[in-house]
């Protein structure tokens, strides 16, 4: 099988790594001098160090064609950009025959919109013909690069896609669920890294474990509240990209988001605590983004409220927290299952 990975960063070369091991992969950096640097060392060491690319995984100049050309010669194209670069990539994709699926997660901030559109909406405006889907779970880079047990969802309105990611990724270390519920692979995959500064701000102030259960399980029900107003069914929050890769950025030492909210409540400063990280940490970007749509469809979500109140500096740590708890009691109403 012929793979075309678009984007290299830690996330599209851990792809690239496991996929090369028994298919053909071509992974294209962004830019002219990261592509130089991988052909050169076979390592990622801007975004992934440590892991050398096999023999299966060809690194391509992003100045030797255009992506629409290369994509056309490969069996399966993924878009490993941030949320940010989706809608330019599927534009340039838009008459692609080839199955297409991104990696990102989160609501792309305001463009044709007063409110962010999830990845499925966005091919929907630029891209309708296209087949398309997304690869989520909960997965870390490292361990999947490691060859580590990982689990996948592979979401798509279109079976060919489902069928052409799991032939791609599927295999000794790694297993791919297909699901046609694209909106809540993808609400699940953009609101838990929201939750996981949450949770990482509960761990930094000490709070215990019995608050990281209450916010982890509450904040499970926030994610599929939002998801059903989109559209999607209730049990898809109970798999992989719901669940599974809530309790896994949540409370996860490799979680960039984690990482962020206990840096928070050390009294950093949002700048200094992004800065620190060296990476991308989607749930700072896409919390507004979050609440904003919820908001627009009338679904309460108090702790990503309270995240954005965070981030934006009306709360301090322990002001959040008291917020959340100070709030009036209600029944637990946890949405049915169908």
């Amino acid at each position: 099988m012929e793979i075309l990975v678009l984007g290299a960063g830690a996330w599209g070369t851990a792809l690239a790594i496991g996929a090369g091991q028994r298919h053909r992969v071509t992974l294209r950096p962004r830019a002219a001098a990261q592509a130089a640097a991988l052909a050169q060392r076979r390592e990622n060491l801007s975004y992934l160090p440590g892991f050398q690319l096999p023999e299966g995984v060809t690194v391509a100049d992003p100045g030797a064609g255009d992506i629409p050309a290369l994509a056309s010669r490969h069996d399966l194209v993924i878009v490993a950009t941030p949320m940010a670069g989706l809608r330019d990539v599927l534009l340039q994709l838009r008459d692609c025959t080839r199955p297409v699926a991104w990696l990102c997660k989160g609501f792309e901030a305001p463009q044709t919109h007063p409110w962010g559109l999830l990845g499925h909406e966005i091919r929907a405006e630029v891209a309708p013909q296209l087949a398309a889907g997304v690869l989520s779970g909960p997965s870390f880079a490292q361990e999947v690069a490691r060859g580590q047990p990982t689990a996948l969802v592979a979401a798509s309105d279109a079976a060919a896609v489902r069928d052409a990611l799991v032939a791609a990724f599927h295999g000794p270390t790694m297993r791919v669920y297909a699901n046609d519920d694209m909106p809540g692979v993808e609400v699940g995959g953009a609101v838990k890294n929201v939750l996981a500064i949450a949770t990482g701000l509960c761990d930094g102030l000490a709070l215990g474990l019995n608050a990281r259960a209450a916010l982890v399980t509450r904040g499970l029900a926030e994610m599929t509240r939002l998801g059903m107003a989109l559209g999607a069914r209730a049990d898809t929050f109970m798999g992989l990209s719901g669940l599974g890769d809530l309790v896994l950025t949540a409370t996860g030492d490799l979680s960039r988001n984690r990482r962020v909210g206990l840096l928070l409540a050390e009294g950093r400063t949002l700048q200094r605590a992004v800065e620190s990280l060296g990476h991308v940490a989607e749930g700072v970007y896409s919390a507004r983004t979050v609440v904003a749509r919820a908001q627009r469809l009338g679904v309460e979500m108090p702790i990503a409220q309270a995240v954005v109140d965070l981030l934006d500096g009306r709360l301090a740590p322990a002001q959040a927290v008291a917020t959340l708890m100070g709030r009036d009691p209600i029944a637990e109403n946890i949405p049915p299952v169908a």
